[in-house]
């Protein structure tokens, strides 16, 4: 028998006043709108691949297992386009594991709504069985560099900085920002207000030393950047309206007055990163401007490596320097130190220096000797102490 408070909404009728209500949640800092357009999005597709005509409160774990498999084996239509190469094999997941495992936790948290506003009996997902598989590790685009390939790149932004007012182009790429990828290659000298030298040198330290998302990283205006006691900080306006305040290493520190001192132009544009014509630069543009700073690396210690891998290297090198955790959480802005583990990439040679550094098989380091005894008689009187109270 159903309760008398239930509503047997349509699986469309309940997906549009969810989605209403995760995109109100924006307006009040609970989820970023880009957080809230990935729920709205998964909601539409679970809708269309459920039935959109059929009750809610119909449908089953089996039910919801058939979607789940159907969405695994829907073409990836961000990287898809018509005749673009074969079909995938019959009954081959083309969803990527991360995109599945993505899309069952939106589907999760619409029954999860469902189950608290009345709209089910039962949550349908305590029975659904399909789940993606385990991800074998990150692309390497996206896994954190070893140390070399880190300093490689730092040393490039270093001394892209450096050369930054010499007016001569500081990489093979032309003037980047809004449109940069359509733009014919620049001269070898550039005109003063067109040097992105600078501000390409701050991008890559500022993503490698500090890791914020890329998406906190163009949203940041002048303004976020204070100094108190002598001490530059960032404060990052993160996710779901969390804010952090982050000090600066100073090497970036240097970088950024040197940026705003003297290569970005007075605007009123608020933003940090300005493109040479003046716009805020946008989150696709900070790979071309990574791409184009580890030119500049050596072959050896060069290897691709995308702003969300330089956040995983920001997060794997403290932690493995032995930085607090808690302290690297709150660098990185997350809520949970769970989520350190996803950041948190094998370094090659890291188990090697572990057991050499083992802090159990350490010499001990001596203590003061008690006066007019030597340090060996002491131990020896200690440990005689030891033998007789066993």
């Amino acid at each position: 028998m159903r309760p008398a408070q239930l509503n047997r909404l349509t699986v469309q009728e309940a997906a549009d006043r969810y989605v209403e209500l995760v995109r109100a949640r924006t307006s009040t800092g609970a989820l970023s709108p880009a957080t809230a357009e990935v729920y709205a999005r998964d909601t539409a597709t679970f809708a269309r691949l459920a039935g959109p005509d059929r009750v809610l409160d119909d449908l089953t774990g089996e039910d919801v297992d058939a979607v789940l498999l159907a969405f695994a084996r829907k073409p990836d239509e961000r990287r898809t386009r018509a005749g673009a190469g074969p079909p995938p094999a019959p009954g081959r997941a083309v969803q990527s594991a991360s995109s599945q495992a993505r899309f069952r936790r939106s589907v999760s948290a619409l029954f999860k709504h469902a189950a608290l506003a009345g709209w089910v009996q039962i949550n349908p997902m305590t029975a659904a069985t399909v789940t993606a598989r385990e991800r074998g590790g990150l692309p390497p685009q996206r896994r954190a560099l070893t140390r070399e390939q880190a300093q490689g790149l730092i040393g490039a932004a270093r001394e892209l900085g450096g050369h930054g007012g010499s007016g001569t182009a500081g990489a093979p790429a032309g003037p980047q920002g809004a449109g940069e990828r359509q733009s014919p290659p620049a001269p070898a000298r550039r005109r003063r207000d067109q040097r992105t030298e600078l501000r390409d040198a701050l991008i890559v330290l500022l993503l490698t030393a500090v890791g914020p998302r890329v998406s906190e990283l163009v949203r940041a205006n002048v303004e976020d950047f204070y100094t108190n006691d002598g001490v530059r900080y960032w404060r990052i306006f993160g996710k779901g309206g969390r804010t952090r305040d982050v000090p600066l290493p100073v090497d970036v520190a240097r970088a950024l007055d040197a940026y705003l001192s003297r290569e970005r132009a007075a605007s009123a544009e608020p933003a940090l990163l300005l493109s040479w014509r003046g716009r805020r630069l946008a989150r696709g543009d900070v790979q071309a401007v990574i791409d184009r700073v580890q030119q500049r690396v050596a072959p050896e210690r060069r290897r691709s490596v995308t702003p969300h891998g330089l956040r995983h290297t920001t997060a794997t090198h403290l932690l493995a320097d032995a930085v607090d955790m808690d302290a690297v959480r709150r660098v990185l802005g997350h809520g949970d130190l769970a989520t350190l583990g996803r950041y948190r990439d094998e370094l090659p040679g890291e188990l090697e220096v572990a057991m050499r550094t083992h802090p159990l098989l350490r010499p001990a380091a001596p203590g003061p000797a008690a006066p007019g005894r030597p340090a060996g008689d002491r131990r020896e009187a200690a440990g005689g102490e030891t033998a007789e109270r066993g």
